[in-house]
């Protein structure tokens, strides 16, 4: 419970994110002693003076114990990096916030997710075309992901909970803080069928300044970026960045060549995004197709050692079935029978001929019971 509080301390000092904060701790050591670290100590670590000024201000005015009890009070759940509850596909991204703020549930199927964000100045088309692909989505087990905002983003989140599927909304506010206001009933609804996430404070207010960081979090909790709508400087094109910079598929609807709303989905398209016309481009490109029975199966199955020893072993370039027997030791019946069980999980691919790759969802820790 100790870490979890500095934890929740640090998130509230302006300036400390989690690179600072990663070398306070390579410096101190524990977080204990980073949170009470002196000036010198502080600046030594190779924290500016600005962030020094602002850590010593607020563990002098900061009640760590009734901080967290007033977020617990609200319903606000904190889930720090070192938590296993963390989301396992934000954790692998470059310097993932060290606490989040969640209200509502974040689930292991999650990690079978999709962010789809757009314009606030949605056409019908753009509208429609967000309803269609999200119930397919959802359909096939795939968890939506957006930021809440005016447009496509509500679109997505109301087009999920309508089709009875889960739904994350990631906001550039205390995620007891629900932005746009229009949208507190929506915001609510995704709360009973998912989760609203923030790495900001409770009480923190939307600022400008607030969302571009954020969209790092929306294209970090998804396996892909489906941009539908996007003016030349929408800040759906800021998502897509981050998503190519975390590795993660960033995919685009065509659009009207006039309109201004698709420059931007059409630039990506130029760029490299993969075009999208129909639900089973995404689940292909994704490795989706299955992902109910991966998310049965992962959950009826236990993770053994056999497993986790031949998924080590399983790279991104085709392997076959009898090289990996001969690097694991195992016999020719336990390889076989567990490569079926982890393709079926949607741990790893069969790619023709008995050869195996690794898949997108292999990428996560891996437990072993």
């Amino acid at each position: 419970m100790d870490d979890l509080l500095f934890y929740l301390g640090f998130s509230r000092v302006a300036g400390i994110g989690p690179a600072r904060l990663d070398r306070l701790l390579a410096y101190c050591g524990t977080l204990r002693n980073a949170w009470y670290a002196t000036v010198d100590e502080l600046v030594a670590a190779g924290l500016d003076a600005r962030s020094s000024r602002a850590l010593v201000q607020t563990r002098q005015t900061l009640d760590l114990q009734a901080e967290y009890e007033r977020a617990v009070a609200a319903g606000i759940r904190l889930i720090s990096r070192d938590d296993p509850t963390y989301p396992a596909l934000l954790a692998q991204t470059t310097n993932p916030p060290f606490l989040l703020y969640v209200r509502g549930t974040l689930i292991e199927n999650d990690r079978w997710a999709l962010a789809v964000v757009g314009t606030r100045q949605a056409s019908t088309y753009g509208k429609e075309v967000t309803r269609k692909l999200v119930a397919g989505l959802v359909a096939a087990g795939v968890t939506i992901v957006s930021g809440l905002a005016l447009g496509i983003d509500a679109v997505a989140h109301s087009a999920a909970l309508a089709a009875g599927g889960r739904t994350l909304a990631v906001l550039g506010s205390g995620v007891d803080q629900i932005y746009p206001l229009t949208n507190l009933p929506l915001g609510q609804a995704v709360m009973q069928q998912g989760a609203v996430v923030s790495e900001y404070p409770v009480g923190t207010l939307p600022a400008a300044t607030n969302f571009p960081p954020r969209n790092r979090l929306i294209s970090g909790l998804a396996l892909g970026v489906l941009v539908v709508e996007a003016a030349p400087k929408s800040g759906a094109l800021i998502t897509a960045q981050f998503a190519g910079e975390q590795g993660r598929e960033v995919f685009a609807i065509p659009g009207n060549i006039f309109s201004p709303r698709s420059e931007g989905t059409h630039r990506l398209i130029k760029d490299g995004a993969s075009l999208v016309t129909c639900v089973d481009d995404i689940l292909d490109a994704l490795n989706l197709q299955t992902a109910v029975v991966q998310q049965e199966m992962t959950a009826i199955m236990p993770e053994t050692p056999i497993e986790a020893a031949l998924l080590a072993l399983v790279e991104d370039e085709p392997q076959h079935i009898d090289e990996l027997r001969r690097e694991s030791g195992l016999g020719i019946a336990d390889v076989s029978a567990t490569m079926t069980l982890l393709e079926l999980k949607g741990l790893v691919r069969q790619v023709g001929g008995m050869q195996y790759v690794l898949a997108r969802e292999a990428s996560f820790p891996y437990r072993v019971a």
